[in-house]
């Protein structure tokens, strides 16, 4: 799920300070994102495009002769041979030998929005071909993340010869073992970060791989699943198999890949520029049964793009495998059947009403643990609590890695042992973090990639695991300079922020990691109005004016506790400067532009 650009950087000496901001409501410097001003008016000029979006995307590295690119992505120009990842071609070629001697073939998927989405290309392109897949995803209470050998084994009993792994399994030394001992041949699609050793499997394919050479490194699982079913197209073709059969378009599940890619929060630079922007185009056409229905129950009335990737569509996808049963968002995306969608459209939508609010409750507890422990010194914020539901402990520690500008990870607690889920910020990689504390013997299993992580741990080693971290942390910031900043494009004024404005600069998207979302502060912003909204009144909605004249309405998420609304609510006329996103918001067919409020500084 996108998120607001990391709290955590690499102090920039070659960035002004922003509006003199020392340090804001919520702790950050800000800082003017560098800009080449000479690339900046080339890029406007040669493209007819307006100041704004030049500087934009100058900000952002790109070159003149890069931008008319930058604008229309393709996969044409941009998708890689498959064959430069390693084992590409094995695992194309064993998948293909499967489909063509009709072997009973299953997937074995993650239960987040990577895996399950992972798991549908799958599923779409094995029933276009004219063969099937069963389709299996792990309890996370019950089985944790990952293969496991009792599932394994009991996919060879049920006639199962090979398993494809997605969005797992780089890590599973012993279940992967045991399959191939029972002659099970297994191809694992990942991306988490790997070691040296990895598991003997007919086939490993991850860019992660450190026998890789890193360029394909940002992409998702479901990026990394793509690039498969282009080499096992590819194989089929040249096997003959679509001579008395038609062949799958591809392009048309691009929608999906663009969902997990999104979702997963990877950098959306490069082929995964291109999968985002062309898959959103296929998104809007609502080719997709599921996510047609998903969108309905959730009341989207508009051109999808990654915001309601990220945050309509996904936490839907997510909440099965978090609270309810883990494979409802692969069967829903894999899906044609109205009435099978609509149902699980329904359900979905249904498990992540209670999801949030058992997240609620838990965010609550967490808050609550780490105020009450001296965490001051501490490079990043650790949550343990009894009884914390583990579907909900990732979301929880991203609303801490916000709240304190840390990275946090939180620890649902029984009798013998914890899981844990942890998000990082830019310039802290938490994966290489835990997977050195497993390798220190301090963690039962653990791994993930850099902005993400998640492991198991035994209660008695809680003390040393957080020493350890905290000083693995520790000698990352110190090493990078890294200090909590804020990173804006520019200033404007209220009545600057226009429709037409910010349909430009949407030109310069989709924004997510690795593209962020260009933002400014509204400078000396008057509120006329600051009022909580919402069901539970969790939200702050504020009218701004300003020096120039003009109104712009803005809003701040999960505001009731920060500094931001406490300041905000008990203005008394005082002028701030307002940083953020712009928006449109669109209510009842009338468009008009928005805030979405990360940070205020007082005007001194």
């Amino acid at each position: 799920m996108p998120q607001p650009e990391a709290a955590l950087h690499s102090e920039d000496h070659n960035s002004d300070l922003f509006l003199g901001i020392e340090r804001s409501l919520t702790g950050k410097k800000w800082l003017t994102r560098p800009v080449d001003e000479r690339i900046a008016l080339a890029i406007s000029q040669r493209l007819g495009l307006p100041e704004v979006v030049g500087r934009v995307l100058s900000a952002r590295h790109i070159g003149l002769d890069e931008a008319e690119q930058y604008f229309n992505p393709t996969l044409r120009t941009l998708l890689p041979d498959p064959s430069t990842l390693k084992d590409m071609d094995a695992g194309a070629e064993r998948l293909a030998k499967a489909i063509m001697q009709s072997e009973r073939v299953a997937v074995f998927g993650d239960y987040d929005v990577d895996g399950a989405t992972s798991s549908a290309l799958l599923i779409r392109f094995f029933r276009a071909v004219g063969s099937d897949i069963v389709l299996y995803v792990p309890d996370r209470l019950k089985e944790g993340y990952g293969p496991n050998t009792d599932a394994l084994l009991k996919l060879r009993d049920d006639g199962v010869s090979l398993v494809v792994t997605v969005d797992c399994g780089t890590a599973s030394h012993e279940p992967l073992k045991a399959a191939a001992d029972a002659g099970i041949d297994v191809i694992v699609v990942d991306h988490h970060v790997a070691e040296a050793k990895l598991p003997a499997v007919s086939a490993l394919i991850n860019p992660n791989r450190l026998d890789e050479t890193g360029t394909l490194g940002q992409l998702a699982a479901v990026g990394v699943t793509f690039l498969l079913l282009v080499a096992l197209n590819r194989t089929l073709r040249q096997a003959g198999w679509y001579e008395s059969r038609p062949e799958p378009n591809l392009l048309d599940w691009l929608d999906i890949v663009a969902l997990g890619t999104v979702c997963d929060m990877v950098p959306l630079t490069g082929v995964n520029r291109a999968l985002v922007s062309q898959g959103l185009k296929v998104m809007a056409k609502r080719g997709n049964a599921g996510l047609c229905a998903l969108g309905d129950v959730a009341g989207l009335n508009e051109s999808p793009g990654t915001f309601h990737a990220g945050f309509i569509f996904g936490p839907r996808v997510n909440a099965g495998g978090r609270i309810g049963a883990s494979d409802l968002g692969a069967r829903l995306l894999s899906s044609n059947d109205q009435a099978e969608v609509h149902m699980l459209a329904e359900k979905l939508d249904g498990l992540n009403k209670e999801r949030q609010e058992i997240e609620a409750g838990v965010l609550e507890a967490a808050i609550a643990s780490v105020e009450k422990t001296d965490q001051s010194n501490m490079p990043l914020v650790i949550a343990c609590g009894e009884g914390w539901h583990p579907g909900v402990i990732g979301i929880v520690a991203s609303r801490l890695k916000e709240r304190y500008n840390l990275p946090a990870i939180v620890i649902a607690l029984d009798e013998e042992f914890g899981v844990a889920s942890g998000r990082s910020v830019s310039g802290i990689d938490l994966g290489a973090a835990v997977i050195a504390a497993r390798q220190a013997g301090l963690l039962t299993k653990g791994g993930g990639h850099k902005m993400a992580a998640g492991f198991t741990v035994a209660r008695e080693k809680l003390d040393a695991l957080s020493a350890f971290l905290a000083e693995q942390i520790s000698s990352l910031i110190d090493t990078a300079g890294i200090v909590p900043t804020l990173m804006l494009d520019g200033a404007i004024q209220a009545g600057g922020a226009t429709v037409e404005m910010i349909e430009t600069l949407e030109m310069a998207g989709p924004f997510g990691s690795g593209n962020p979302e260009p933002k400014f502060a509204i400078s000396n912003a008057q509120i006329a109005y600051a009022n909580l909204v919402g069901r539970d009144k969790t939200h702050l909605q504020v009218s701004l004016t300003g020096d120039g004249g003009g109104k712009l309405q803005g809003i701040c998420f999960r505001a009731t506790d920060t500094p931001i609304a406490q300041t905000l609510l008990n203005h008394n006329g005082a002028p701030f400067h307002i940083a953020g996103r712009l928006r449109l918001n669109t209510w009842q067919g009338v468009t008009r532009p928005q805030i979405l409020i990360d940070d205020v500084a007082a005007v001194w």
